[in-house]
């Protein structure tokens, strides 16, 4: 029987930049001559899906986890073979989300942690919304590979808000410097490296790609699609070339 063809399923609109770049950032780090040489991907991208952090911090009422099965179950209908969700916040849901399909949803937050512990950084700053803090994602899977973690003091999380609500979703990217004056006191407190733990901090890290501390979890969750896809990629930075060695040593 002809092995069933692979098809890369995107939960997208959580945000649109955000999902726009990863499905850039993927078309761009699969290995290809041609058309034909690249993922099969369908994004789905439903902007109306209520916010994800106002619902964990009980802000509103309106729950994003319905929006979110309905476009899984979507796109494994149409036949996606594998989903992944480019947004942290989003998350919260995955275990909710991964039982209502039958196929792989790969975690961006796992695979994060687990490329931090293969790069060998030992303690992460974590730069990311109000609900993923408060939720406590990243401090669990820290915490189950070994690592430490620290999150932003509140003057450092309501930046972050700012920087994520205020510009980059309202279609404004500020400079790099923006993000590191909440990063620098966190690196001088002995942070080895930040994570952009939200994909909307992904579009200011494009102007961050020469500095090893900084870890993205869009690229990390884009090469896992990749690869899970049977992909070659290219052009990543070379902490995942160190990371893939450490992991087949």
């Amino acid at each position: 029987m002809e092995e069933k063809r692979k098809l890369l399923g995107i939960i997208g609109g959580l945000g649109p930049a955000s999902s726009a770049y990863f499905y850039e950032y993927v078309t761009e780090h699969t290995k290809a001559r041609r058309d034909q040489d690249h993922i099969d991907i369908i994004l789905s991208s439903r902007a109306t899906t209520p916010d994800r952090t106002d619902y964990i911090l009980g802000r509103s009422d309106e729950n994003p986890l319905p929006a979110m099965v309905a476009d899984a179950k979507s796109l494994e209908t149409y036949g996606a073979t594998a989903i992944v969700i480019p947004c942290n916040t989003a998350h919260y849901f995955i275990d909710e989300v991964r039982r209502s399909v039958s196929v792989p949803m790969p975690s961006i937050i796992t695979e994060t942690v687990r490329h931090i512990r293969d790069c060998g950084f030992k303690k992460a700053a974590i730069l990311a919304t109000e609900g993923t803090i408060r939720s406590g994602s990243y401090q669990r899977e820290c915490a189950a590979f070994g690592l430490d973690c620290a999150v932003p003091d509140e003057a450092g999380t309501k930046r972050l808000m700012e920087i994520i609500y205020g510009e980059v979703k309202g279609g404004r990217i500020p400079d790099a410097s923006e993000l590191y004056a909440v990063a620098d006191p966190m690196f001088a407190e002995g942070c080895d490296c930040a994570v952009l733990a939200c994909t909307e901090l992904s579009l200011i890290g494009r102007q961050m790609t020469g500095d090893p501390r900084i870890v993205d979890s869009l690229t990390v969750l884009a090469y896992t699609a990749i690869r899970l896809m049977g992909h070659e990629t290219t052009g990543f930075p070379a902490s995942f070339d160190r990371a893939e060695g450490e992991k087949n040593a």
